[in-house]
């Protein structure tokens, strides 16, 4: 059962503003981008700021990469929503059999050895923390993954065990592929930010 919480904003301005951009792009505003309107000082500025910063700003990851942590910790938390989400950015600047297959199984896909790496990382991270060793920073580092690369994979690994777990909590409404894709657009357009 979904929260009612998440159908009602913190004022009119918010729910008309919520009306125009679904009427203007054709499909329902994706329930991730309702939680960014809502409370906006207290939760949708702050998270946009700093999702838009990890998912967009400098990184030796591609945004294309980040898309596929985010997607890859979302299926790791059974984030269906999520998975869908990323993992149709993902598709837009990768090709969409290796999106398919990394989230199948990350170690063959046709992926870089250091996007591996830094996977095998976040996978430990987010399923096991209390396993994660200074070894595993090290095995990611042998593997050809900067200090700067494991740092902004932490920071989408970070992210996104949060996300996820709000998303499954409040019971997002899974769009179709069609509007999945639709809101990759906008999301590869305009970035995170609300």
């Amino acid at each position: 059962m979904r929260l009612p919480e998440i159908e009602r904003g913190d004022g009119f301005a918010n729910r008309l503003l919520i009306s125009f951009i679904s009427m203007v792009s054709g499909m329902r505003l994706p329930d991730a981008a309702r939680v960014a309107f809502y409370h906006k000082d207290f939760f949708g500025v702050p998270m946009g700021a700093w999702t838009q910063a990890t998912m967009r700003g400098p990184s030796p990851w591609s945004v294309a990469e980040r898309e596929l942590m985010a997607c890859m910790v979302a299926k790791w938390n059974a984030c269906a929503f999520c998975v869908g989400a990323h993992g149709a950015v993902a598709a837009k600047e990768m090709q969409r059999p290796a999106v398919d297959e990394a989230i199948s199984d990350f170690r063959t896909a046709p992926i870089s050895g250091e996007l591996k790496s830094a996977l095998a990382f976040l996978e430990v991270m987010t399923q096991r923390p209390r396993e994660l060793k200074a070894g595993h920073a090290m095995a990611a580092l042998s593997a050809g993954v900067s200090r700067q690369g494991l740092i902004d994979a932490i920071a989408v690994g970070t992210l996104f065990n949060i996300v996820t777990r709000y998303a499954n909590a409040l019971d997002f409404a899974m769009p179709t592929p069609e509007a999945f894709e639709r809101a990759a657009n906008m999301l590869l357009k305009r970035g995170y930010a609300p």
